[in-house]
């Protein structure tokens, strides 16, 4: 399902994800384990994916939606890898690749921008892409037209949303 037309609304800031040079991007909740038409939520109803937090013992809970002008939904996010393959500036990493620690704790954290941004170096099908580097896009839009589940949003828009939202963390 699209990630909403109308993000960021309806949405509050949950925290930020930063990169240690500085810049930092804001992590959106609450996160849905369903779709507004009622579906489920892609990454709860896609078996592999279900079946590699299995593995991991880890349970998957809604997450939300990662990046505001380049907003990735890390509930519909299947770790397909093609926005890493598709953008030519690197914007986005596997996070598990840099800290392999579970997604619902990566609010808080500093990367390094260290985590790999190959489409199949994914930690496993629990990885996200994160725009780590979202301050560098240059609004393509080439990762929202390769997106299977259509989780990303590209918005360059959304910079006074994200400036607003960064004074009440």
């Amino acid at each position: 399902m699209p990630i909403a037309e109308n993000f960021p609304e309806g949405l509050k800031p949950t925290g930020k994800i930063s990169l240690d040079d500085g810049n930092f991007h804001i992590m959106w909740g609450p996160g849905k384990t369903t779709n507004t038409d009622g579906s489920k939520a892609e990454t709860l109803a896609d078996a592999d994916v279900v079946a590699a937090y299995t593995a991991r013992g880890e349970e998957q809970v809604p997450l939300g939606v990662s990046g505001t002008m380049v907003a990735v939904d890390w509930d519909s996010c299947v770790a397909d890898g093609a926005c890493i393959e598709a953008c030519p500036v690197q914007v986005f990493q596997w996070y598990r690749t840099e800290k392999d620690i579970p997604a619902k704790d990566v609010v808080g954290q500093t990367f390094a921008g260290t985590g790999s941004d190959v489409k199949d170096e994914r930690k496993d099908l629990t990885d996200k892409a994160d725009p780590i580097r979202e301050h560098d896009c240059i609004w393509c839009m080439a990762c929202v037209s390769v997106c299977p589940p259509a989780a990303i949003k590209v918005d360059q828009s959304n910079v006074e949303k994200h400036e607003s939202a960064a004074k009440t963390l």
